[in-house]
């Protein structure tokens, strides 16, 4: 039986999208279609967006435009954008000014920054926009793969030490140094708190597939369940004695809670009785980790992702089991992310080797 969830959230997401086409140029109509068997709704959706932005900039920068509504834009107007226009379009990305209207009527505006990996991930977006329109005769050139790609720089990745994974999973046991604010409902949270975080350091899986999971995806008797991927393909991950007994525990607290309708099989529920949603686990992750390790900052699911990834390569050397828990459909995707731990094993791996030994003078 397919996840309700992922299938609620896809069905979402298609809406979504469009909605936003109502917003686009015809021609973005023919393109969606085009790359709807190869990408998933979320990426469509992704890509809807940041088109959206890029019409903007041609109506609200660049003269030749001069404030044309978005959805009259044609191939022929897209012929007229240059290589220069294209690489002025980093520069408005990193600093650009978004209206929203507002219930009353009135436009709120907001500014917006974007740093190298958006600027990247929207002109990628952008290049497979041109490749399709090159491809299919509606432009001469393509004049998007002329640009090149912003240069990233390699960000430190975050993880938590043992000595921190210990600590917020012991905060969230007993509630010890929380403020306050928080200690008043730690007694109806900390069990399925205490789940989540540890299903996150015992097995790696996303925050999308930690929300959507279902009561009848566990098998306790053989300490595995099902987690549905990105594209909607089901795996099944296992789970170490230590993470069953966290999630057993609040499993009897949960079967005590009637959930709200539509909300029945959801496993993890939040204090209105509803499926959880990725906000609250964001803020949840946040909470105690800023008491756990206060000196790492911005520690999210994703950063209890990055170190379960990382002791189990510690721990096993083994890239490719990495890859396939994780995940990740592409090897060199893990091998980015871990490769200081690599350089680790290299080192020891270096200390190991013995051409003389000292001891037999």
């Amino acid at each position: 039986m397919a996840n309700d969830y992922h299938n609620q959230a896809h069905l979402s997401r298609t809406r979504r999208l469009r909605e936003l086409l109502r917003e686009l140029p015809g021609i973005c109509s023919d393109y969606f279609i085009a790359i709807e068997q190869q990408t998933s709704p979320l990426t469509r959706l992704s890509y809807a967006y940041d088109l959206k932005l890029f019409f903007q900039y041609l109506s609200d920068e660049l003269p030749k435009f001069s404030g044309k509504p978005i959805v009259e834009f044609t191939a022929q107007d897209i012929r007229q954008v240059t290589k220069q226009d294209l690489e002025r379009y980093a520069r408005y990305l990193s600093l650009y000014v978004k209206n929203e209207s507002l219930v009353d009527g009135q436009v709120a505006s907001k500014e917006i920054t974007n740093h190298e990996y958006g600027i990247k991930r929207k002109y990628a977006s952008l290049r497979a926009f041109y490749k399709y329109l090159f491809s299919d005769g509606l432009i001469d050139g393509n004049t998007a793969a002329l640009v090149p790609l912003p240069k990233l720089h390699e960000r430190a990745i975050i993880r938590l030490d043992i000595d921190e994974v210990a600590r917020i999973l012991d905060i969230a046991e007993n509630g010890q140094a929380l403020p306050k604010t928080y200690q008043k409902y730690h007694n109806v949270t900390k069990k399925r708190d205490l789940a989540m975080l540890s299903l996150f350091l015992g097995t790696g899986i996303r925050i999308s597939e930690c929300v959507g999971l279902n009561i009848d995806d566990f098998d306790f008797e053989q300490n595995a369940f099902v987690v549905t991927r990105k594209g909607g393909k089901e795996v099944i991950l296992y789970l170490s004695d230590e993470v069953s007994g966290a999630l057993v525990s609040y499993l009897e607290e949960r079967r005590k809670i009637e959930a709200l309708p539509g909300h029945e099989n959801a496993f993890f529920l939040s204090i209105q009785r509803r499926r959880i949603t990725q906000r609250a686990v964001e803020n949840m992750v946040k909470k105690y980790a800023s008491i756990a390790a206060p000196l790492k900052k911005k520690i999210s699911p994703h950063k209890l992702r990055s170190t379960f990834g990382t002791n189990l390569y510690r721990e096993t050397g083994d890239i490719y089991l990495v890859a396939d828990v994780l995940g990740h459909s592409d090897v060199n995707t893990t091998r980015k992310h871990y490769a200081a731990i690599a350089e680790d094993h290299r080192r020891i791996a270096a200390q190991k080797t013995v051409l003389r030994d000292d001891s037999a003078d």
